[in-house]
């Protein structure tokens, strides 16, 4: 005989936690848009407050760039959709930071 449960119908509210920054590795073909075009780009998707690229590695078919993006309610659909529009691929997500606050990494974290 199988037990059976009734659960009455309820509806959870759970406070979800916003992306509040992201470090991404990402490549970009050379023969593709600048970094400042990425930026820009970037800088426009909803919830976008600031937008940083450094190029770390550059070889002859791509660029290998660093990608920060800070904003209160960052997309990260919508960020890769726009990586990959421009012909970029995200390599690796280096870093997330969700919550009320951005929390800062300690300095001698790694010492």
């Amino acid at each position: 005989m199988l037990n059976t449960w009734s659960i009455p119908y309820c509806i959870v509210v759970i406070d979800e936690a916003l992306i509040k920054r992201l470090v991404l590795d990402v490549l970009v073909p050379i023969k593709g848009p600048s970094i400042v075009d990425v930026a820009e780009n970037l800088s426009k998707v909803e919830g976008v407050d600031a937008v940083n690229i450094t190029v770390k590695e550059v070889d002859v078919e791509t660029q290998n760039i660093i990608v920060v993006i800070e904003g209160q309610d960052i997309d990260y659909g919508e960020i890769r959709m726009v990586i990959e529009e421009l012909g970029g691929a995200i390599h690796s997500v280096d870093q997330v930071v969700a919550g009320k606050r951005i929390i800062e990494i300690p300095e001698d974290l790694y010492d």
